[in-house]
């Protein structure tokens, strides 16, 4: 099942959006892929989801996680 929560940031022509996971539309367009990051880590932080970046290929470049990783990183203490 999608988690409504992440936020992948995809290519729309010329200009980069915000897509929800299991979203058709974006939620919001901008001119460059650094805006549509900016925008996407904000709503990925207020849902506690991730943020999936993709590049202009359409594949996963990077991801981060806020809040409630299923994966997160172990100490090396």
């Amino acid at each position: 099942m999608a988690n409504r929560n992440n936020v992948h940031i995809v290519q729309r022509g010329t200009q980069w959006g915000t897509l929800r996971e299991g979203g058709q539309r974006a939620s919001q367009v901008f001119d460059t892929q650094a805006q549509a990051i900016q925008a996407g880590r904000e709503m990925a932080r207020q849902g506690q989801g991730e943020v999936l970046i993709h590049g202009q290929d359409g594949r996963i470049r990077a991801r981060d996680s806020y809040g409630n990783d299923p994966y997160p990183p172990k100490d090396s203490k």
